[in-house]
C-alpha cells in the first residue's frame, strides 16, 4: 500500500507541534474513523485517524464529516479518559505503521493519570487500542481481538498490551548499504521485492523506485540508489505528491516517485495530500458498501431490459411478414380448389404479380382448405397489431435502458447524501418498495455540491437525477450556462455566470465529463447552452431533458481539477 512506514514517519514528524498541546475534542463519524481536534500555542488541526481496511491512515484533514447523534461506546470512552489531556509524546514504532500518543491528565481527585493510545495502522489487522501508560493494561479498543481470533496476542479490556510480532526487518535510518546488499540474493531476481522483504517501512512503490533509480540490477547501482532514498528520509527532504494514472490507479507518497508515469500534483506537507487523496477514495469505499443492494438493482434492471429490447426486435422483425400472410389468406382464398385437407403445401399463381409467378404456400394438413386460409388471415391480424405495439414497447424499453444506464453512472460518483436520493427516487417511480418505519421521515431540501472555477466563478453540479432536475428547472437562472456531455449519461452542470470565459466553459465541461460515464475516456465531448434552451418534456423521466442551440467542447477528465476546484476561494466568505 501507499501509506507504508516512511508515510507515517513524515507525518509523526510533521505532528510534533502538537506536543504540548491539548485535545480539545473527539469525534467518531463512522466505525472506523476518530477525529481528534488539537490545540497547540495558537495552532489548531483535525487528526483523523482511520482503521478502515482498505483506507487505513492517520493524517490531519480539512474534511467535514456528520456525527451519529449518539456517540459510540469507545468515543464515550476516549472523551472520558483523553479530553483535555495534554499530548506529552507522539512516536512511531521503529518505521513501522505503528503511532504512539502519550497522553497526561487529572482524574477528579487531582491525581496525574498517563494514558497511551496506540495506533496500528495495518490494513485489516488495524486497530486502536487504549492503554494505561503504567501498567500496559488496555482499557479499551476499537477492534477486539480473541484468542481464536488472534493466538499470538489477545486485545481485549484488561489484558496485557502485547505489539505486533516482529518482522524480522531492518531500520532504514539505522542500517548501512553492506545490510541491504548482503542480504539480496542477487541471481533470485525479483530484486524490488526482496528490498520490501529486508527494510522496515518500505512499500512496493518504493521496493520499485529503487530498482527504477538504479537502472540496472547490479550491486553497486541499487546501493547508491538506496543511499539516494535513505539520505531523502534523514534529510526529511520530502516532496509530497499524487500521481494521477490513466487507468485510475493513482498512487502518492512523500518521495519522489520517477518510476509512475501520470499527471502528478504537489502539495506543500503530507497531510495536504492524504487529504486530497483520500477525499475521494475513502467516500467512494463508503459509498459502495452502502449502496451495493442498490447498484444490484440497478444492474439487474438494465440487464433485463436490454434482453427484452432484444427480444421485441425479432418480435418486431417477425412481424414484417404480416403483408404476407395476408396475401398468402387471399391467394388461398381464391385457389381452394386447387388443394384439400392433408396437403402439406399448394402451389398458386400470384395474381397481384405483374409476371403472374407461381407461389408455394405451407399448409397445416389437419385443417380444410377454408381453415388454412383463415390461420393465414388471422397471423396477418396478429403481426399488423404486434408491429404497432411492439414498435411503441421498443421506444419505452430504450427509455428505461437509458435511465438504468444513467443510474448506473450516479451510483459511481455519487455521495452517501446522493445514495438516499435515488433510493427514494426508484420508490416514487415504483421500482422499489418503500421500507416500513415507525417514524415520521422529514423531507430533506435538495443540497446542490458547489464547486469554484480559477477565478472564483461558483459550479453547480447535480449528482443524480433528483439533483438535475432541481438544478435546471428550479435553481439555475435563465441566461446562466448548462453543461452536459454529448449523448452521454452524466450529471447536470450550471455555471453561475451568463458570460463566463473560455477557461472556465473548460473547467466546467471537466466537472461535466467527469461525472459521467466516460470518466476514464479522453477527448469527451461536452454540449453547452444557456439554460433557457433546456426544456423537460412533459411526463419524462426523472433527469431527462432536450436542449437546443447548443456548442460541443472536446475535454479529457482531469481528477486533480476537480480536487481543486472543491475549495472555495479564500477571499470568499460563507
Amino acid at each position: 500500500m501507499s501509506y507504508d512506514g516512511i508515510v507515517t514517519h513524515a507525518a509523526v514528524q510533521s505532528l510534533q507541534d502538537f506536543v504540548g498541546g491539548r485535545v480539545a475534542k473527539i469525534y467518531q463519524p463512522t466505525p472506523t474513523d476518530l477525529i481528534f481536534h488539537l490545540r497547540a500555542r495558537g495552532v489548531r488541526g483535525k487528526l483523523l485517524i482511520s482503521i478502515n481496511a482498505a483506507f487505513a491512515r492517520m493524517h490531519l484533514t480539512e474534511q467535514s464529516e456528520g456525527n451519529p447523534q449518539e456517540p459510540p461506546m469507545f468515543c464515550m470512552l476516549l472523551r472520558k479518559h483523553l479530553e483535555g489531556s495534554v499530548i506529552e509524546r507522539i512516536e512511531q514504532v521503529g518505521f513501522e505503521r505503528i503511532v504512539h500518543l502519550d497522553l497526561r491528565s487529572r482524574n477528579e481527585l487531582g491525581d496525574v493519570n498517563e494514558k497511551q493510545l496506540i495506533i496500528e495502522l495495518m490494513g485489516r489487522h488495524s486497530n486502536v487500542i487504549l492503554t494505561d501508560k503504567e501498567s500496559g493494561r488496555i482499557i479499551d479498543c476499537m477492534k477486539h481481538l480473541t484468542p481464536a481470533v488472534n493466538r499470538f496476542r489477545t486485545v481485549l479490556p484488561g489484558e496485557t498490551y502485547v505489539s505486533p510480532p516482529d518482522q524480522g526487518k531492518l531500520n532504514p535510518l539505522e542500517m548501512t548499504v553492506q545490510d541491504l546488499t548482503s542480504r539480496i540474493e542477487w541471481n533470485a531476481g525479483k530484486i524490488d521485492r526482496q528490498i520490501v522483504g529486508i527494510v522496515s517501512g518500505f512499500s512496493p512503490q518504493i521496493g520499485a523506485e529503487i530498482v527504477h533509480r538504479a537502472g540496472l540490477p547490479h550491486q553497486n547501482a541499487i546501493a547508491a540508489a538506496f543511499c539516494e532514498i535513505q539520505s531523502e528520509i534523514r534529510s526529511h527532504d520530502y516532496q509530497p505528491m499524487i500521481v494521477f494514472n490513466e487507468k485510475g490507479k493513482d498512487d502518492f507518497h512523500v518521495l519522489r516517485l520517477t518510476h509512475e508515469s501520470g499527471k502528478t500534483e504537489t502539495f506543500a506537507n503530507v497531510h495536504q495530500m492524504l487529504d486530497r487523496f483520500y477525499a475521494v477514495k475513502s467516500q467512494t469505499d463508503a459509498v459502495r458498501q452502502k449502496a451495493g443492494d442498490l447498484s444490484h438493482f440497478i444492474s439487474l434492471e438494465l440487464k433485463k431490459n436490454k434482453m427484452k429490447l432484444k427480444k421485441l426486435a425479432k418480435t418486431l422483425q417477425d412481424a414484417e411478414d404480416a403483408d404476407k400472410y395476408r396475401l398468402y389468406g387471399e391467394l388461398l382464398t381464391a385457389s381452394m380448389h386447387a388443394f384439400k385437407r392433408g396437403d402439406q403445401h399448394v402451389d398458386v399463381v400470384n395474381y397481384y404479380d405483374p409476371d403472374q409467378k407461381h407461389v408455394t404456400i405451407s399448409l397445416n394438413p389437419n385443417r380444410t382448405p377454408s381453415e388454412n386460409a383463415q390461420a393465414y388471415f388471422k397471423k396477418y391480424t396478429k403481426a399488423k397489431t404486434a408491429k404497432r405495439v411492439v414498435a411503441e414497447q421498443v421506444v419505452q424499453t430504450k427509455n428505461e435502458v437509458a435511465y438504468f444506464e444513467g443510474l448506473t453512472q450516479q451510483v459511481e460518483s455519487a455521495s452517501l447524501k446522493d445514495i438516499e436520493e435515488i433510493r427514494e427516487e426508484l420508490v416514487e417511480g415504483g421500482y422499489l418498495r418503500k421500507k416500513r418505519s415507525n417514524k415520521a421521515k422529514k423531507k430533506n431540501k435538495t443540497v446542490i455540491d458547489k464547486y469554484y472555477a480559477s477565478d472564483g466563478t461558483l459550479i453547480l453540479v447535480g449528482k443524480n437525477n433528483k439533483q438535475n432536475d432541481y438544478l435546471t428547472t428550479k435553481e439555475a437562472a435563465r441566461d446562466e450556462i448548462w453543461l452536459h456531455t454529448k449523448n452521454i449519461p452524466g450529471s447536470h452542470v450550471v455555471i453561475r455566470s451568463q458570460d463566463p470565459s473560455e477557461k472556465i466553459l473548460m473547467e466546467a465541461a471537466n466537472l461535466a465529463a467527469f461525472y459521467s460515464k466516460s470518466r476514464m475516456g479522453s477527448g469527451v465531448p461536452v454540449d453547452y447552452t444557456k439554460v433557457r434552451y433546456v426544456k423537460k418534456p412533459s411526463g419524462a423521466k426523472p433527469g431527462f431533458v432536450i436542449y437546443t442551440d447548443q456548442k460541443t467542447l472536446y475535454v479529457t477528465p482531469d481528477e486533480s481539477q476537480v480536487l481543486k476546484s472543491r475549495e472555495q476561494p479564500k477571499s470568499e466568505t460563507r
